[in-house]
């Protein structure tokens, strides 16, 4: 975990947020509310998608950016974590959020928020500020991704043009609940009267609880039936075919006309990095961090890189499933390092391997004292930095030359 410093404004101003950290997770609206009016912002403008899921939101999230600004929209796009800067969770036009933007709206926010008790939390002043950055740039859509759930996250304070549900599964299952059911009624949250809402296809379990939540929340899901079967995508992966069919449906359950070739443009156009990101010839990220992406990712380096085996770079925090992460990766890995995650959330790596042995005792299996240390050794297979978001933030960090903003994320 790095200490920002406090030389410039921008800094003593993310040293102010990442202090608000001590306050926790707290699921809940009200001091959304609150934060919004005192802001003075409008929650039903811009035209805002809302995207809910536990897989794929970020990937959807980027195609209806990328779609945007192909159609010449000015769009926002607020996505969460972050991989290497702050500023990557607020962006408009493609562009991240200025570093005195930064500066004025949580310094405006700060001496705002000085006294309310309770205070807000990091994730509800970063939301704060995203949709304050948006109102002030004049955005004509803005894209919004959950935080964690839906039904409480700060995100569901707005009334957006549509309702977007990924792919449901099992994570942070000490917040959301122990059943995929529970999972996903939270995740439902976001779910209103009278807006279009749009899902992939579903586990049976999780497909009911939308469909009841729907019923009783007073709207319809659509439900994409088949993978986008146009041309090329700037996302690797069948999976990304899904997403990228879930973004289109979207687009059309909020009345967005979009003519085919912007389309086309915008699915091709599309980025999302740390997601089976190829660095080089030789080094893959991807932020793949709980059981279903674990199994998405294998699925994808098989159609990639056919026949080949992995060297997996592998950290990971201690609130993750890490035998079943493993347990979907294991067919494609032929060795794996094991590397701390610069987080005081992280599993220590003893302990990793310690699993992981347990799973499969003939694994080649080692310890790196650091990530720097890893990637600075080839090897005869390819390498996949995975496990976790924040190990891929440091390892894009070490590869640009730049220090990861990160505190106790």
């Amino acid at each position: 975990m790095n200490s920002l410093s406090s030389a410039s404004p921008y800094r003593r101003a993310l040293d102010w947020l990442y202090q608000t950290q001590v306050f926790g997770v707290k699921l809940g609206l009200d001091s959304m509310f609150r934060l919004s009016e005192a802001l003075g912002l409008d929650l039903r403008r811009p035209g805002f998608l809302h995207v809910a899921g536990t897989n794929g939101k970020g990937s959807t999230c980027a195609f209806l950016d990328s779609i945007g600004r192909e159609a010449g929209l000015n769009c926002g796009l607020y996505t969460s974590p972050h991989l290497v800067s702050f500023r990557e969770r607020i962006r408009v036009g493609g562009g991240c959020i200025p570093e005195d933007a930064v500066t004025e709206g949580l310094e405006r926010i700060r001496r705002m928020v000085e006294w309310w008790n309770p205070h807000p939390t990091f994730f509800e002043i970063t939301t704060a500020l995203a949709l304050w950055w948006f109102q002030e740039r004049g955005t004509e859509w803005a894209i919004l991704e959950t935080g964690l759930g839906g039904r409480l996250d700060a995100t569901n304070v707005v009334h957006p043009m549509v309702s977007v549900l990924t792919a449901i599964g099992m994570d942070h299952q000490q917040v959301l609940g122990e059943k995929l059911g529970q999972i996903a009624r939270e995740k439902a949250g976001i779910l209103k009267r009278g807006v279009g809402a749009v899902s992939v296809q579903q586990d049976p379990e999780a497909a009911q609880v939308l469909v009841e939540e729907a019923e009783r929340r007073g709207t319809l899901i659509r439900w994409v039936e088949r993978p986008w079967e146009g041309g090329v995508l700037g996302l690797r992966g069948r999976v990304q075919r899904w997403n990228a069919a879930l973004a289109v449906a979207a687009l059309e359950a909020a009345g967005v006309r979009v003519a085919p070739d912007v389309l086309d443009r915008g699915l091709a156009e599309a980025r999302w990095p740390g997601r089976f990101e190829v660095f080089s010839t030789d080094l893959i990220l991807d932020g793949a961090h709980n059981a279903p992406a674990a199994s998405v990712l294998a699925q994808t380096w098989g159609e990639v890189f056919p026949g080949e085996k992995a060297s997996l770079i592998f950290g990971v925090l201690a609130d993750k499933d890490v035998s079943a992460v493993f347990e979907a990766l294991r067919p494609i890995a032929a060795e794996v390092i094991l590397v701390p995650v610069r987080s005081p959330r992280a599993l220590p790596v003893e302990r990793v391997r310690a699993l992981l042995l347990e799973k499969d005792p003939q694994i080649p299996c080692r310890i790196a004292a650091s990530l720097e240390e890893a990637l600075g050794k080839g090897g005869s297979n390819r390498r996949l930095v995975c496990g976790s978001l924040y190990l891929v933030g440091e390892a894009l960090g070490l590869l640009r030359g730049e220090l990861p903003e990160w505190s106790a994320q």
